[in-house]
């Protein structure tokens, strides 16, 4: 038995990627007799909305998925987000950083530069304090970051063990806001979630995220990592790239059911039901995006 969970971002529709994720992460769950949790993930003060709040949830409920409990709204949890950092902080498993998004990715780029073993190439995490208080007097609002340290193996329940780097993550953005890393291990932990499923493209972040739960004394996770539904063109599905809705498709007549079946094939399933899901059968590469499939 595993208590799972779904937490997208409430900043518009959900296309047929994300249900297809919610999907698998509904069976993994449901097949093991363990809860299915909710949560809206709307660290994004500027783009989440209760509108779309409620509209994902209506879809997830149009092709068939139920939930334990009320959903939870992360911004509502601010306080432990922020107590956390604050722990994390006092024990100097954090520093701040100045960077700007231009100022990491011209770092990154830099050709007579040593290329970083991870996604941040750790510009502030030396400066001494007369640099920070250079920084503070200039008017620069920091972030806080984790500090990484070297790598950690992830056992994933589909991709098998992973040694993935530890990297140097921000926990509290430069507006205060607490960030996704720090936001989704405090809250799995309060919510009780056992086994996180999502698409293979956050695989790397399960390194650091379960480096914070250890430092923190919180019970860890266990991870699936699925691979994403991509174009035609092996890019990844956005709305950008002619992704599709559930209201995108019963415009042009498919039905929810018609949508969840195909969902189904596209997992490796014969039957519908939490009785019939086997992990195993979902397939190893990607799902390419076909709309005569529907």
């Amino acid at each position: 038995m595993a208590n799972g969970r779904y937490a997208p971002s409430p900043t518009g529709e959900l296309h047929i990627g994300n249900l297809r994720t919610a999907l698998v992460a509904w069976l993994c769950a449901r097949s093991t007799g363990g809860r299915f949790l909710l949560r809206f993930e709307d660290l994004d003060r500027v783009t989440s909305r209760p509108e779309h709040r409620n509209g994902q949830l209506r879809d997830l409920v149009a092709i068939g998925l139920d939930f334990d409990g009320e959903p939870l709204v992360q911004s509502t949890r601010f306080e432990a987000h922020h107590a956390a950092i604050d722990a994390l902080i006092a024990d100097g498993h954090t520093y701040e950083c100045f960077c700007t998004r231009r100022e990491i990715a011209d770092a990154v780029r830099a050709p007579n530069g040593p290329a970083p073993s991870t996604g941040y190439p750790g510009t502030c995490r030396s400066l001494t304090n007369r640099q920070r208080a250079e920084h503070h007097a200039a008017g620069r609002r920091p972030a806080v970051r984790l500090r990484g340290h070297g790598a950690r193996i992830v056992d994933d329940r589909f991709l098998g063990r992973v040694e993935l780097p530890v990297d140097d993550v921000v926990i509290r953005r430069n507006d205060g806001v607490p960030a996704y890393n720090l936001a989704v291990v405090v809250d799995d932990a309060y919510q009780n979630v056992e086994e996180v499923v999502r698409a293979d493209d956050l695989l790397g972040s399960s390194a650091p995220q379960a480096r914070i739960a250890e430092l923190l004394s919180l019970a860890p996770v266990s991870y699936v990592h699925i691979p994403l539904v991509v174009t035609s063109s092996g890019e990844r599905l956005s709305k950008r790239d002619g992704a599709v809705t559930l209201a995108d498709l019963r415009a042009v007549g498919v039905t929810p059911a018609q949508v969840r079946t195909t969902l189904d094939r596209s997992i490796g399933m014969t039957e519908a039901g939490p009785e019939h899901f086997v992990l195993a059968a979902v397939p190893r590469s990607p799902w390419v995006f076909d709309r005569a499939e529907f």
